[in-house]
Order: C-alpha cells, then sequence, then structure tokens
C-alpha cells in the first residue's frame, strides 16, 4: 500500500495535480471504451435489423401457403335455407342441394311425468327428500360407501390394484374405469387374454388387468363400492371435534380410540370396558363432538357406511357406444346429479324443470347413429323409478337427408362439408338452392398489399441505416464529458455520434440487392402463364422516386384483374418451389435472401441470448474488455508511482526545512 503525503511540506495541492496528470494518462483507456460502446451499438443495430427481418421472414412463410392466395366468396341462392362457407382448397364451381326432406335431429327423452309431490328442492340432498318422491316406493337405497381412487402410471405394465383399506368390493360391475379421459368396460367373467382393447378385468380384491401395457404417466381414475369405509386419525391435545368423510351416514360398524373398543348407543361414543361417554357423533353431518377436550394426542379409528345407488347410460355416438355408469349417495342433490350425467362424456345433457316438474335427456350432438333402436337407453332404479324414464318414448335422433347434385345421400349434422364447401342447412325444402364460389380477389390483393407494405417498412430501414450520414467528430461521450452537458446535449451528442455505424455495410447494401433482384427477375415455369410471370405484369412495380430506394406500389386494378383472369398463375408467380432460381416463386427466393441474411447478421451481431464468443462483435468487445481491464491495472501502478515521486519529493522539502530549521536555530543561538 502507497502512503500518500498531500502537500503539507510543499504547500501543493498533490491531489489535483496527480488527477490532472492522470487524465492525460486515461486517454487511451476513454478510446478504447468509446470503441466498446460503439461496437455496442452496432451489434444493437444489426439486432433491431434483424428484428425486422425475422417478421418479415415469418410474413413471407405466411405468404407461401396457398390459401393466401385462394381466398373464396361463397354466395347461396336462398341464405335463409341453406348457407355455405368455401375452404380455400374449394373448386371455382357451383353447385345445387335439389331438396331436403329431413333435418339432422339430437335423440331427446321427456320422463313420463312429475316426479314430485311439488315440494321437492334440487339443491337439497336426496336421502332427506325421498319421501317428496311419487314413486319412492319403487325405489330402496343400498348400504356401503361410494369411493374414487386415482392412480398414476409410474411404470410399464397393465396390472394395477385399488387400496381398499380393509374393506371389501360390491356390485364391482357398476364400477366406472376411465384411463387418461377414456371409459373402460368392467368384466369379471373373463381371462387376461380374452380382454378387448376397451375391456379392464377387475377381481374381488380390487386388481385392476388391462390388455395392453397402459404409457407411463397415464391417469387412471376408478370410481367403486365398498361394503364400509374407514376414518382414522391422529387428534392433537386440546381438540374438541373431527368431522367424518362423509355425511349422511346410515350405521357405524365400529369404533376404535387408542386401540380400545367404543359402541355407538343413541349418538353417544360409549367405552366397551367402564362404558364411560366419550363423546357424539352426528350422523347428518358426520361431526363428533368429544365431552372435553383431548389431553393428549389421540388416535381415532371409525368404520361406518352410506346409502347408495346406482344408475346407467348407454348412448349412441358417431364415436360408436358409450356407456356410463353413475354412482350417487344420500347426501347428493338433484342438482348434483345432473352435473355428473352432464360433465361426463356420455354424451347426454339432463335437465330438470321445476316448474312442469320433469326431467329430460338430449343427446349432444346430432344424427341416427342406432338404426335398430334408441339413441339414449337407461338402466337403474333411480333413473327409471324415481326419475321415470322407464319406457318412455325417443324422439329425435335423425340424419339430415338431401339431394346434392341429383344424389340423395345423408348426413348426421345440418352443418358438413363436401369438395371443400361446408354447408349448414337451416330448414327443409324442395326448391333447388345453388352455391356458387368464386375467388375473393379482394381478399387477396388485401395479402399481397399488407406484404408489400412490411417489404416497404424493411427496405426503408435498411436503406436509412445504410446511408446514414457519419459524424466521425462526434464520439461517444466520456464520463468526464458526459458530466458536463445538460440531458438534452447529451442525448443530441448521442444521437450524432450513433449515426451511420451501418453506413454502407456490405450484408446489408447485399440484402437489398438480392431482393430486388428476386422482385424483378421473371418467374419462368409451366405453371405461370408468360402473361403473369413478372411483378409488373400484375401491377406490381418500383415507385418513381429513387430516393424511396426500391419501395414497391402496388396498381390494384391491374392485381385485381390478374388475379380474377389467372388466379393460379398469380398464386405460382409467387409460391412456385424450385431448386431452379428462375423457376422458383417470388416468396421462395425472398425467404432465401431472408434466411441467408438473418444468419449472416447473427454471425456477426449473436442473438440476446448468445455468449460474446459465438459472434463477431461479441469477440471484438471480449479484447477490448481485457484491454481495458490490463489498462485499469497499469493506470493504478501509474498512478501509485506519482504519488510515490510526489511522496519522495514532499519529503525531501521536510528533510531540508528541517535543516534549515536548526541551522537557523544555530545561528540565532550564538
Amino acid at each position: 500500500m502507497v502512503m500518500r503525503i498531500s502537500g503539507f511540506a510543499s504547500g501543493l495541492d498533490i491531489d489535483s495535480m496527480v488527477k490532472d496528470l492522470m487524465k492525460v494518462e486515461r486517454m487511451p483507456l476513454d478510446k478504447l471504451k468509446q470503441k466498446k460502446q460503439i461496437l455496442e451499438w452496432q451489434r444493437d443495430d444489426f439486432r433491431a435489423i434483424n428484428t425486422l427481418m425475422l417478421d418479415f421472414q415469418k410474413k413471407l412463410r405466411d405468404m407461401a401457403l396457398s390459401g393466401t392466395y385462394r381466398a373464396r366468396n361463397t354466395t347461396s341462392s336462398n341464405e335463409a335455407l341453406l348457407s355455405a362457407k368455401a375452404s380455400t382448397g374449394a373448386s371455382l364451381t357451383s353447385s345445387t342441394i335439389e331438396k331436403v326432406t329431413q333435418l339432422a335431429t339430437a335423440a331427446s327423452k321427456v320422463n313420463g311425468g312429475k316426479i314430485s309431490d311439488n315440494k321437492l328442492d334440487p339443491s337439497k340432498s336426496l336421502i332427506n327428500q325421498l319421501d317428496n318422491f311419487n314413486n319412492k316406493d319403487s325405489f330402496q337405497w343400498e348400504v356401503g360407501s361410494v369411493e374414487n381412487q386415482s392412480l398414476t402410471v409410474d411404470q410399464s405394465t397393465n396390472t394395477f390394484k385399488l387400496d381398499l383399506k380393509g374393506a371389501s368390493l360390491r356390485d364391482i360391475d357398476q364400477m366406472n374405469v376411465k384411463v387418461s379421459g377414456k371409459n373402460y368396460t368392467v368384466v369379471t367373467n373373463t381371462t387376461p387374454d380374452s380382454l378387448a382393447d376397451n375391456q379392464v378385468l377387475v377381481d374381488a380384491d380390487g386388481n385392476l388387468t388391462f390388455k395392453n401395457t397402459l404409457n407411463k404417466g397415464s391417469a387412471i381414475n376408478v370410481d367403486y363400492i365398498a361394503d364400509s369405509r374407514t376414518d382414522s386419525t391422529t387428534l392433537k391435545k386440546d381438540a374438541t371435534s373431527w368431522k367424518l368423510g362423509k355425511s349422511n351416514i346410515t350405521d357405524v360398524k365400529s369404533i376404535k380410540i387408542n386401540d380400545k373398543d367404543y359402541d355407538l348407543v343413541g349418538d353417544k361414543i360409549v367405552s366397551r370396558d367402564d362404558k364411560s361417554e366419550f363423546g357424539t357423533i352426528d350422523l347428518v353431518t358426520g361431526e363428533i363432538k368429544f365431552d372435553s377436550a383431548l389431553t393428549d394426542n389421540t388416535k381415532i379409528e371409525i368404520k361406518y357406511t352410506e346409502n347408495y345407488s346406482s344408475f346407467n347410460i348407454n348412448t349412441s355416438t358417431s364415436k360408436g357406444e358409450v356407456q356410463q355408469n353413475f354412482l350417487i349417495t344420500g347426501s347428493d342433490s338433484l342438482n348434483s346429479v345432473i352435473k355428473k350425467v352432464n360433465s361426463s362424456n356420455v354424451g347426454v345433457s339432463m335437465f330438470y324443470d321445476s316448474v312442469t316438474d320433469r326431467v329430460t335427456l338430449s343427446r349432444t350432438e346430432t344424427g341416427d347413429f342406432n338404426k335398430s333402436g334408441d339413441e339414449i337407453t337407461t338402466g337403474g332404479s333411480f333413473i327409471n323409478d324415481i326419475l321415470q324414464f322407464k319406457g318412455v318414448q325417443e324422439t329425435g335422433g335423425t340424419n339430415a337427408k338431401f339431394t346434392y347434385n341429383g344424389l340423395e345421400t345423408e348426413r348426421s349434422s345440418n352443418t358438413f362439408s363436401l369438395n371443400g364447401v361446408e354447408f349448414t342447412l337451416k330448414d327443409t325444402f324442395d326448391a333447388p338452392v345453388r352455391v356458387s364460389v368464386s375467388n375473393d380477389a379482394d381478399k387477396v390483393v388485401d395479402n399481397i398489399k399488407e406484404f408489400v407494405n412490411l417489404y416497404n417498412t424493411l427496405i426503408d430501414t435498411i436503406n436509412k441505416k445504410t446511408t446514414e450520414t457519419r459524424y466521425r467528430d462526434f464520439q461517444p461521450l466520456t464520463d468526464d464529458e458526459r458530466n458536463s452537458l445538460s440531458d438534452k446535449q447529451q442525448e443530441q451528442w448521442e444521437a450524432k455520434a450513433r449515426s451511420g455505424l451501418l453506413r454502407g455495410d456490405s450484408v446489408l447494401t447485399g440484402v437489398l440487392s438480392q431482393m430486388r433482384l428476386s422482385f424483378y427477375q421473371p418467374v419462368n415455369n409451366s405453371n405461370v402463364s408468360s402473361d403473369f410471370n413478372q411483378l409488373a405484369k400484375i401491377g406490381i412495380t418500383t415507385t418513381s422516386n429513387y430516393m424511396d430506394g426500391g419501395k414497391l406500389e402496388i396498381d390494384e386494378e391491374k392485381l385485381r384483374k390478374a388475379i380474377e383472369e389467372d388466379p393460379s398463375s398469380v398464386e405460382n408467380l409467387f409460391t412456385s418451389q424450385s431448386t431452379d432460381g428462375a423457376s422458383k416463386g417470388i416468396i421462395n427466393r425472398l425467404l432465401d435472401n431472408a434466411t441467408d441474411t438473418i444468419n449472416k447478421i447473427n454471425d456477426r451481431a449473436g442473438k440476446s441470448y448468445y455468449t460474446n464468443q459465438q459472434f463477431a462483435i461479441g469477440r471484438q468487445l471480449e479484447d477490448v474488455d481485457g484491454k481495458i481491464t490490463s489498462f485499469n491495472s497499469r493506470l493504478k501502478d501509474i498512478e501509485n508511482r506519482y504519488y510515490r515521486q510526489f511522496s519522495a519529493m514532499e519529503q525531501a522539502i521536510q528533510k531540508a526545512n528541517s535543516q534549515a530549521s536548526y541551522l537557523m536555530q544555530q545561528f540565532g543561538g550564538s
């Protein structure tokens, strides 16, 4: 560490003198920092150009799609009866639907009558409202527990086991098994080798066997019925209550508290040994209240049952037969039952109308998918007796029947596609309705205009950057210079210092030349008529002002006429693919130009996530940074040397002053 003495003996301002000396020494460092700043500005300017090039490249890829040039207009001679919409692949032709004798309808069923005595609240639990149902005597709750388990396939296998927690399975055929949303039919009396792809074998121990190995990560969801449910927990000291996982409990099978047996007497929990009371259970809510707060951590285990029932709905769909079992409990409301049906993939919508007190089932898709019977069938006492769907007649479930260009045919939906045209039938009719498909020239013109505008923006930006004035007398500001200027002055200075950094750049001027050639050269191939093989022939030319640097302008009428006269040639003028440049469409030529330029700019200025070693300017920045670090170290040594020299001078002056003082004392004392 250098000891610095600041002018005690000489009376000089050493710090200011060293600072002034270091200003001269720092001049090469300032130039290095200015060079670094210029490189960073160049990098940022190149990247800004590349952002525009990437946007242009994306637009070129859109313009390479045939749909850009095949916009279609579709007209119907009677929109009230038939509407149509053509895809880009539709032929430029017309077709006729001579008559529609039948519309497609969705199958539906209205139940047999009022389901209650007008006192039903669909939001309240079924167990407490059973007496309100008209057919209550035809229905009986089962006793057990409705459970659900979700399993994740974590290894390649086709066998899985449910954790029944000591319970036994009931009504196995009423289980629901889904794998990643797909329903599987539960079977019990077969062998694994005999399983179909959509079946799962389930045994009494809860083992599930599929025909095929399930994919890793698949989600298995199982709804099943157990003969009972066991809830257990360890409650902490001072707890006063605990709630079971279920409500509306029908029977408590067993109670263990700290491994000792208890019985339920009425609603009281009583010790089997000493008859002491522990608390009470509310069977409706499932809440247990202790007679007093727990004095220690306490383990509780309770085995119990609830009321349940099940029903099923089978539907015929465009994807085949679908069956769903629905497990319900006494705690469910009619609303929650309806929600289970409507959220399932059985493909029906259930609705309860409180005004008429009736229930309906409707298919969610139109069409006749079961020629020999109903589209919707139901099973189970709850849906057939309580909701009264037993034996009701189905309506709807018909296909649309019509005559198309003389051919009698039918579809399951009133909206369908023929030859690239989507038709929508709105009513039956027997007088012909004609549909015409024509090219939407206005839309194609708009697409091309949008592309030309983006091109003009791009070349305007590049032209300005490559012709921008370079003010070499305005270098990036040093720290000292910046401190001496106002914010506005700094901004004005920096604008001139940044100007012209890409002036005459070969990559950018090169892409302008390449793109001009790509535009102007004719496209010579058999798919493009010689009348439309250049942009100028379809109304796209460069502006008359040479200062525009090759911007394009469009004669919309001429372009529209070319599109209407020969849409195929116009499309292929832009989109033709070929390895031969003369045969290649303009868009594909420009794509080659843009991709090549983007890669060159990336090599020079990199992307935001590149390291400096991955692009040319970055490597220059690394080199400058190394020189700045080395020069800073050198400046520190020089500064220390100056201070050492001044310190030596101060010490010499101090010594001389001491000697002079001594001599004066000697002369004065003689």
